[in-house]
């Protein structure tokens, strides 16, 4: 071979070797640019899943265009082995580099269960059954009995032992998974109030606490009524006056009840009957907001013993000190009713 022939050959290799990095780094830089995307997209990298199978099945979707290269980049920096199983979405404007790094980083796709102030267990569980990304382990026949148990806590009421408020979780968290977020809060949020509650209020015991919260959880209508609801009804077991608290006599009745109270149901004895049984009863009634446990660990100061719904029907009541004064309060509610 001649030196010139030579010379060629090795110009050609050079070429090609540049034209090569160009293309490379054309493509690398392409990896910079937004996905195809027009609308939020949700897919799942089951385990197991080599790197080069998800760019295959996101290019088959028409979101990267080049997912050889993709996955020649993710090995070549050593991060397709770091990608984690689970369920992702990726929004429109994200980047194929940004959402390998998503996926190397497990920010896996949050789903979200709410358990409404007021709420009794028995119907948080049946929204959790019907949660499609909730796990089931409990059953369709699960009671409140005996779940506790499950959770570690053998021998309490189920009844008032989980936080109202949205908690986070990955797609097929089970259902007892989620319950543990629940009470846990419960929990910290129970102890808290207890350290800070007003020392005045005669109430021994966090559960106690609970307890009377879950009765001003069900009577409460505006968040600037709380403290002197809780108020009323601490003044009540502190003068050793009976509770008398139509919500307690709801629960008590359990299925039985048919929207109306009657006078019957006020003089039939029960564990609930707060007409019938002075001091709280033996368990709470219902799932208790934070802002209602606090309110009742610090109470407003009052005189008022009996309250009514306000005539404006606004969700406000009419509180009265003297019986004189509540039976007036009560009378001119049912007049606007009539109205």
């Amino acid at each position: 071979m001649s030196r010139r022939v030579g010379t060629v050959l090795a110009l050609g290799v050079v070429l090609l070797g540049a034209a090569a990095a160009v293309l490379t780094a054309k493509a690398i830089r392409g990896l910079d640019e937004p996905l195809h995307l027009s609308a939020a997209l949700v897919f799942k990298v089951a385990p197991g899943s080599s790197f080069s199978r998800v760019a295959a099945d996101l290019a088959s979707r028409g979101v990267v265009a080049q997912p050889r290269v993709w996955a020649l980049y993710a090995r070549w920096k050593g991060l397709a082995p770091l990608v984690k199983a689970g369920e992702y979405e990726v929004q429109p404007g994200v980047t194929a580099r940004e959402l390998l790094m998503k996926m190397v980083a497990g920010q896996v796709l949050l789903h979200s269960f709410t358990i409404v102030d007021g709420w009794r267990v028995a119907d948080m569980l049946e929204a959790l059954r019907h949660d499609a990304d909730v796990t089931s382990t409990l059953g369709h026949d699960a009671s409140t009995v005996g779940l506790m148990a499950k959770l570690g806590s053998p021998g309490v009421a189920a009844e008032g032992q989980f936080l109202p408020e949205t908690y986070k979780f990955v797609a097929g968290t089970s259902d007892i998974a989620v319950l543990k977020q629940a009470h846990a809060a419960l929990a910290r949020e129970l102890e808290s109030a207890w350290t800070d509650r007003d020392p005045d209020i005669p109430l021994h015991s966090p559960y106690e606490l609970l307890i009377m919260a879950s009765v001003v959880e069900k009577e409460s209508g505006l968040p600037q009524e709380l403290g002197k609801i809780a108020g009323l009804y601490l003044h009540r077991l502190a003068i050793g006056m009976r509770l008398q608290a139509d919500p307690t006599i709801i629960y008590g009745m359990g299925e039985h009840y048919q929207g109306d109270i009657r006078t019957v149901d006020l003089r039939t004895d029960g564990p609930y009957n707060s007409y019938t049984r002075a001091g709280l009863p033996p368990t709470p009634i219902a799932l208790v907001s934070a802002a209602v446990i606090r309110a009742t660990a610090r109470p407003e100061k009052t005189d008022a013993l009996y309250f009514v719904a306000s005539p404006k029907g606004d969700g406000s009541h009419v509180f009265s000190t003297t019986l004189e004064q509540h039976n007036a309060a009560v009378a001119a509610y049912l007049a606007r009713k009539r109205q």
